[in-house]
């Protein structure tokens, strides 16, 4: 599933940053602010595409 790979690699990017800004680097805190917000969209991203993936698998209800 290419969403979750982007998802996944985007946590990777973030890391070394994340560290920086946990010991203090200010520059280092907005990039990782930044990047929380591609993960963000890319974790709704994969959210939709597991629900449109689980709603095409069940068949119409024939209740009438």
């Amino acid at each position: 599933m290419n969403e979750y790979e982007t998802l996944k690699q985007l946590v990777a990017e973030a890391e070394e940053d994340v560290r920086k800004a946990l010991g203090g680097n200010r520059a280092a805190g907005t990039r990782v602010r930044k990047k929380m917000q591609e993960i963000k969209a890319a974790a709704q991203e994969l959210r939709k595409k597991i629900l449109e993936g689980r709603d095409g698998d069940q068949a119409p209800s024939s209740e009438a």
